[in-house]
């Protein structure tokens, strides 16, 4: 042990145990900050509080990078958080300046870190400074202490990092014990993931939820630390006291009943989770197949729930969540897996998942059809640190290019990475983590992969703006957009980079058609990143929300909102805070802390219009004529109707370059629209009004606002009409 810090665990009061943790593991300071009614009432819990703590702790005189000893990881849960008897009840919302986009990166996480970092005394922590040699942080809310050890004697695999702290610290059979690590591939890469334990009592074994986005396990490791244990063994339904508990019980009664009695009828959850969306995104051609040239393939139906079911349900021992007593029980996996490559091959091992993400982005994205292959990416991931989605959608670029000829084997290092080359791709992935060979280029992305095929190979920059789907530095989540304008803006327009969980628009817009207009589209833009913001402001998950709804709900005004469940939530925060709460109360909640991540973006030099524009053509419409021909009745059809253009007698090069003209100017009028929905300047500042209105308007925040309010965006973001703007 290098350092022992005892407190008095506080009484949590209305979901709230007003205070934070403060760990330095380069200096070895531990403290603890108050948490007073201003900050609660602003930033409300989870990614707000983590905002706050960052935004008052980095330096404010220059932008800080994701390595700088500055950098902070924040891991909140929130004031809905921990409590036992509501569905999605038991997430970590996590943040850092990242190293793939330069920005706070937030991730929502599963697992019972979260809840136990309350229960322990504190409503988040920040983990600052870099520690000179390997350590990990314990923190034991049963006898009031905080520990930092030397980690050198652990092992660097993810998986059994997580066995040894558990069987080290439990006095329950590891039910009291969740650990926070990431493994050696984020020691080498920009797309390192934290791995988030709980404890499946029906295995008996410990498992994963994963911290995936923008590279927060690669900040983790850069700070030399190994895992952070955290200990609660007193979980009960009262441990948030809330204002009222029968209130909090009836709601979560409500709330649990409905799923019990539904999931089956709709998609499942509880059988297959996420792995039954394979088979609905090809239907409607939305599953991203190599390198989202098409949203369909023949081959896809072996990446379909019915097979994932089997091969989740083969010991029969039924499913446990990733939260105490969750309803929806969504956390699957394949049990007596056995690789057949890397460190772990021929041993039994467990995959946790795949997940939707992981399926297309290491399946149907890289042309690999085998869902073995699928589980192993996964596992390798998983304990390695790695994010899945990071990974495929980098995959998929660079095998498009070996394809088209692009780069060779003298690029990639000798591998050979045509599409389904499975075992190259793993090849790759096993380098990540050994810090070998094309592995170290690899796991730094797409955005870095673009300079170093121009620099080294002479590969076309365009072409590979065209082709490379990322945006801010950040991969895109596996859904295609290209006839989904509404999505395009969901991705281009977010605040952390093209990540589905702020605006997932897809179905609304394109199979239901809610949103014709430019006006509609704002309003949505609008509405749904505040609504999703909200449960990574109180520790709560989304998939109780819309994955399984009301039998009643098409029959409501708004089916796409779930307007029963924004009931039951503002309800549930009313039970527990004790304020009364209407289901607009939570936009309002959301719109304070998303207009403060957005200035905050500002402060780090990025996060105006130019860092919202140029969104890779492949998200917007076909870059290739091949492209074009393999839906070019569709697109054919467009150009007649919406252009009123005589197509006959055009080449399909001539047609590809009409069509992409209409579409990047109907993005620029949509972002026009958004922002003046959002009460933003055309630039994309938050104007004087909407942060007075929100009441973020503190000196530090205003500092930053002036400095921008009046600048112009660059013309060549602009649309060619004022028409959205006006």
């Amino acid at each position: 042990m290098i350092t022992e810090f005892k407190y008095d665990v506080p009484e949590i009061e209305r979901g709230y145990a007003n205070q934070t943790l403060y760990v330095n593991v380069g200096t070895n300071e531990i403290t603890i900050k108050p948490v007073d009614q201003k900050m609660r009432e602003t930033f409300t819990g989870g990614k707000g509080f983590d905002l706050w703590l960052m935004w008052n702790s980095l330096p404010i005189d220059r932008v800080v990078k994701w390595d700088d000893p500055e950098n902070e990881i924040c891991i909140a849960c929130g004031p809905l958080g921990g409590v036992t008897n509501y569905p999605g009840a038991g997430k970590s919302i996590v943040t850092a300046i990242s190293p793939e986009t330069g920005i706070p990166i937030d991730s929502n996480v599963g697992g019972y870190f979260g809840p136990y970092l309350k229960f322990a005394g504190f409503d988040a922590m920040e983990i600052q400074g870099k520690a000179d040699k390997e350590v990990y942080i314990y923190i034991d809310g049963d006898e009031g202490k905080i520990e930092i050890h030397d980690a050198s004697d652990l092992p660097e695999y993810a998986h059994e990092i997580t066995k040894i702290l558990t069987e080290k610290y439990t006095s329950n059979k590891g039910r009291d014990i969740s650990v926070v690590t990431a493994g050696p591939g984020a020691d080498h890469a920009y797309m390192g993931c934290l791995n988030f334990s709980w404890f499946d009592m029906r295995r008996g074994e410990t498992r994963y939820k994963q911290a995936g986005r923008g590279g927060i396990g690669s900040v983790f490791r850069d700070k030399k630390i190994k895992a952070i244990v955290g200990k609660y063994s007193k979980l009960k339904l009262g441990n948030n006291n809330p204002a009222d508990l029968d209130a909090l019980k009836q709601v979560a009664r409500k709330h649990s009943r409905e799923i019990l009695q539904l999931d089956e009828k709709q998609n499942r959850m509880r059988v297959i989770g996420t792995g039954h969306l394979p088979s609905i995104m090809d239907e409607f051609d939305l599953l991203p197949t190599r390198n989202f040239r098409t949203g369909s393939d023949p081959e896809a139906k072996n990446l379909y729930g019915d097979v994932w079911e089997k091969l989740f349900t083969n010991t029969g021992k039924g499913w446990d969540g990733c939260w105490s007593a969750c309803a929806i029980n969504c956390s699957h996996c394949m049990e007596g897996f056995k690789p057949r490559t890397g460190p772990f091959k021929g041993q039994v091992v467990t995959v946790d998942g795949p997940e939707y993400e992981t399926i297309a982005g290491c399946g149907s994205n890289i042309g690999v059809f085998d869902p073995l292959y699928v589980g192993e990416f996964n596992f390798y991931c998983d304990t390695y640190g790695l994010d899945t989605i990071s990974f495929g959608t980098t995959m998929a670029f660079v095998m498009e290019l070996f394809e088209g000829g692009q780069i060779d084997e003298k690029a990639t290092g000798g591998h050979k990475l045509t599409w389904g080359a499975a075992e190259e791709a793993l090849a790759v992935l096993h380098e990540i983590a050994a810090g070998k060979g094309f592995g170290v280029h690899f796991g730094k992305g797409i955005r870095y992969l673009k300079g170093y095929f121009s620099e080294k190979f002479d590969v076309d920059k365009e072409l590979m703006q065209d082709i490379g789907m990322e945006h801010k530095g950040l991969e895109y989540s596996e859904y295609v957009t290209k006839e989904s304008l509404a999505q395009q803006g969901g991705y281009g327009l977010t605040l952390k980079g093209p990540q589905h969980d702020e605006a997932w628009l897809i179905f609304l817009d394109m199979v239901h058609n809610y949103m014709p207009t430019f006006e509609d589209k704002a309003e949505a833009l609008y509405w749904f990143p505040m609504w999703r913001t909200w449960f990574g402001l109180n520790g709560l998950c989304k998939l109780p929300w819309n994955d399984v709804v009301p039998a009643d709900n098409k029959e409501t005004d708004e089916p796409a909102k779930v307007p029963k469940h924004l009931r039951f939530y503002a309800d549930f925060f009313q039970a527990m805070t004790g304020r009364e709460t209407s289901p607009d109360d939570l936009i309002t909640m959301s719109e304070k802390v998303y207009n403060f991540q957005r200035i905050f973006n500002i402060r780090q030099g990025k996060g105006l219009r130019a860092h919202d524009s140029f969104i890779p053509y492949r998200s917007v419409g076909p870059v290739t004529d091949w492209e074009y021909e393999s839906r070019q009745e569709r697109y054919d059809k467009q150009l007649v109707e919406k252009l009123g253009i005589e197509i006959s007698g055009m080449t399909t090069t001539q047609k590809r370059e009409k069509l992409r003209d209409y579409r990047e100017e109907q993005y620029r009028l949509l972002t026009d629209a958004a922002y003046k929905r959002r009460g933003w300047t055309r630039n994309g500042v938050p104007t004087h009004d909407k942060i007075k209105e929100l009441g973020i308007d503190f000196p530090t925040v205003l500092e930053v606002v002036n400095e921008y309010i009046n600048e112009e965006p660059p013309i060549e973001t602009l649309p060619k009409s004022n028409e959205a703007w006006e």
